[in-house]
C-alpha cells in the first residue's frame, strides 16, 4: 500500500535551497546568454526599439523558427578573414584580436602562471618544512603584501618602466609585465601552497631519503605529486587573473603590438561604439579560452578548493 507523501521541514528546506540555487544560476547565466545572443544578431535587430530577444519575428508572427535572422557579422569583423591561396583553408584571419591581442595574453598568462606555480611550490615547501630565523616575520610580510592592491603601485611601476626603457637597451615590455604579474601573484600563492605542504606528512620524504634519494628528489617524486591539486589551483587562479587584467598592461606596455586581449576589447569599444554585435563577438572570443580551460580542469580545481578548505 502506497504511503501518502507528506511535506516535512527537511523537504521544504531542500526545495528552498534548490529554488535559491536556480535563481543564482539564472542571474549568473543571463549576462552570458545575452552577450551570446547579441553576437549572433545583426545590427538592425540589436538597435530595435522595443528590443527583442530572438530575431525570429515576422510581420504576421511574434516568433517563427524558420524565419530567424541569425548573423555572424560581428565575428566576421573580429576575425577579419581574407582569401589566401597559400594557406591550407584558403583564407587567413587578419583581425588584431586573433593575431595580436589574444596571443599576447596567452603568453603573459601562461608564462606568469607557470613561474608562479614553480616558485610558489619551492617557497611553500621551504616555509612548511624548515624553521629558520625570521620565518614568521617573512610569512607575515608575504601576507601583508597580498593586501596591497596592484593599482597603488602603478605609479612607481610606470616610472620604473620609463626609466628602464630609456637606459636598458635590452628592455622588453613583455618581460617587464610578466615580472610585475609574478611579483603581485606570488605571495598569496606561497601561502596557498604552504597549506597544502603542511598537510602532507614529512615522514614520506624521510622514508624516500632513507631509500637513497635526495631532498630535492623526494620533493619532486613524492611531495609535489601529492600537492598537485594545490599547484593546479594556483596555476588556474593566476591564469584567470592575468587573463582578465587590463589597467596595468594598458599603462605599462608602450607598444600596441604587445597589448593584451582586454586592450583589444577596449580598442574595439572605441571603434564600434554602436556595433554591439562586434563588441559581443569580441567578448565571446575572449571568454571562450577561460570556459574551455575550466571545462577540462574543473575536477582538479574543485578538488583543490575542497581539500584546501578541509586543510585550512
Amino acid at each position: 500500500m502506497l504511503k501518502s507523501f507528506r511535506s516535512t521541514p527537511r523537504n521544504w528546506e531542500d526545495r528552498i535551497t534548490h529554488i535559491g540555487l536556480i535563481l543564482v544560476c539564472i542571474f549568473a547565466v543571463l549576462p552570458i546568454a545575452t552577450t551570446l545572443l547579441i553576437s549572433f544578431r545583426g545590427q538592425a535587430d540589436n538597435i530595435r526599439k522595443p528590443p527583442i530577444v530572438f530575431p525570429c519575428d515576422t510581420e504576421t508572427s511574434a516568433f517563427s523558427f524558420g524565419d530567424c535572422r541569425w548573423a555572424v557579422e560581428g565575428y566576421q569583423r573580429v576575425f577579419a578573414p581574407k582569401p589566401d591561396e597559400d594557406t591550407l583553408l584558403g583564407f587567413k584571419l587578419t583581425g588584431n584580436m586573433v593575431n595580436t591581442y589574444i596571443p599576447n595574453t596567452m603568453l603573459y598568462a601562461s608564462v606568469t602562471s607557470f613561474l608562479v606555480m614553480v616558485l610558489a611550490s619551492l617557497a611553500g615547501f621551504a616555509f612548511s618544512r624548515f624553521k629558520f630565523k625570521g620565518h614568521d616575520a617573512l610569512m607575515a610580510a608575504l601576507l601583508a603584501i597580498t593586501g596591497v592592491p596592484l593599482l597603488t603601485n602603478i605609479l612607481a611601476l610606470y616610472q620604473m618602466a620609463i626609466t628602464m626603457r630609456k637606459n636598458l637597451p635590452i628592455f622588453d615590455d613583455r618581460l617587464f609585465l610578466i615580472f610585475v604579474y609574478l611579483g603581485f601573484f606570488l605571495p598569496i600563492s606561497v601561502w596557498i601552497l604552504k597549506g597544502f605542504f603542511d598537510a602532507i606528512p614529512p615522514e614520506l620524504e624521510e622514508a624516500a631519503i632513507i631509500d637513497g634519494t635526495t631532498r630535492l628528489g623526494a620533493l619532486i617524486r613524492i611531495t609535489m605529486p601529492l600537492a598537485l591539486p594545490g599547484m593546479m589551483s594556483v596555476f588556474l587562479l593566476t591564469f584567470v587573473n592575468v587573463w582578465n587584467e587590463f589597467i596595468v598592461a594598458y599603462l605599462l606596455v608602450s607598444k600596441n603590438e604587445f597589448k593584451p586581449a582586454m586592450f583589444g576589447l577596449y580598442d574595439f569599444l572605441s571603434q564600434n561604439i554602436i556595433n554591439l554585435q562586434v563588441l559581443a563577438a569580441a567578448c565571446v572570443l575572449i571568454a571562450s579560452p577561460m570556459v574551455i580551460l575550466f571545462l577540462f580542469t574543473r575536477k582538479t580545481f574543485f578538488r583543490a578548493m575542497a581539500e584546501g578548505a578541509v586543510k585550512g
